[in-house]
């Protein structure tokens, strides 16, 4: 596993990091933990959950199956914005919210420290100024030791490490969406934030499995997959049903080939070639993916195999 610095920052992250979107929370413990420690065997550090997720069960299970381990072996992030609760103050990125959720999440997690404490999404009704003064507040209280945004826009971006300037801890990270078929945050986000010094720790690296090449057109869905499970398939629908895109994701599997690593490694090594990117953050069920996708931190794509492969998904 090879590690890259987050941003400027002296963190180092895994290339290949773990995540828990729709996967911890939903499992078992048993079979989260196997998957955990795959990764650590693997040598992934970086760590990736939300409150949210799982209604906050996904911080509790890995708050349980992280005790076992050494805290200083892990990067561990966690995300706020999502409404947790039924209340006008139950959401957002006010002062109010993003400290308590803070301490929940601390407290679920099991730590005294969140590594990287992300704005989950940008919020319309808070200042932004109070955003930054209550994230450089948990920092210089111990709570957390970076913070990064995700899925904010280039000018919101700006704007935010404008009201930081030299007076107030920025962001180190950005989380986008960022794969094969969804590469918009290249066009202006990820050069501002190289300029800024923010590391990209990339979500949906593999498009929700279908740059896998398991989703084959005019043929039934995996029978265990995601796109089968109705707690899981409403954010994948719309690929799945895309038959000439699957078609396109077919004719990666030469491109493969040639470069003897599977789909999906060809995918993640698609992103790693970036030098804006920090860490990929993948999705894993059983612990054999785990290591096919850990494999992929090192594999060089040469400029020719690039643009075959973004020729064949334009």
């Amino acid at each position: 596993m090879n590690y890259r610095r987050l941003g400027d920052a002296g963190v180092k992250l895994s290339e290949i990091g773990l995540g828990s979107w729709m996967t911890v929370g939903i499992q078992t413990a048993e079979t989260t933990g196997a998957v955990l420690n795959k990764a650590f065997e693997c040598g992934i550090n970086f760590l990736d959950t939300a409150d949210i997720y799982a209604a906050g069960r996904t911080e509790e299970m890995w708050g349980n199956l992280l005790r076992e381990k050494r805290r200083a072996d892990y990067v561990l992030g966690t995300k706020v914005f999502v409404p947790t609760g039924p209340g006008a103050n139950d959401r957002g990125l006010s002062r109010k919210h993003v400290f308590e959720q803070c301490h929940n999440s601390l407290r679920r997690l099991r730590t005294e420290y969140i590594d990287l404490y992300q704005c989950h999404r940008f919020d319309e009704q808070t200042p932004v100024e109070e955003t930054v003064r209550v994230m450089d507040d948990l920092i210089r209280q111990g709570k957390i030791l970076y913070w990064g945004v995700s899925e904010w826009t280039a000018a919101q971006i700006e704007k935010c490490l404008e009201i930081c300037s030299d007076r107030f801890d920025k962001p180190k990270s950005n989380q986008p969406r960022y794969n094969l078929l969804e590469r918009k945050p290249a066009e202006a986000v990820m050069p501002l934030c190289h300029r800024a010094g923010m590391g990209q720790v990339v979500f949906s690296p593999l498009a929700q499995g279908v740059l896998t090449g398991k989703y084959q057109p005019r043929q039934p869905l995996p029978a265990s997959s995601r796109a089968v499970d109705p707690r899981q398939n409403d954010s994948i629908k719309r690929l799945v049903d895309d038959k000439a895109l699957l078609e396109k994701v077919q004719h990666l599997v030469g491109i493969a080939r040639e470069q003897s690593c599977s789909l999906a490694q060809l995918a993640l090594a698609w992103i790693l070639r970036r030098v804006e990117v920090t860490s990929c953050i993948i999705g894993a069920t059983r612990p054999q993916q785990v290591e096919e996708n850990a494999e992929a931190s090192g594999i060089k794509l040469d400029e020719e195999t690039i643009r075959r492969m973004e020729e064949v998904m334009a």
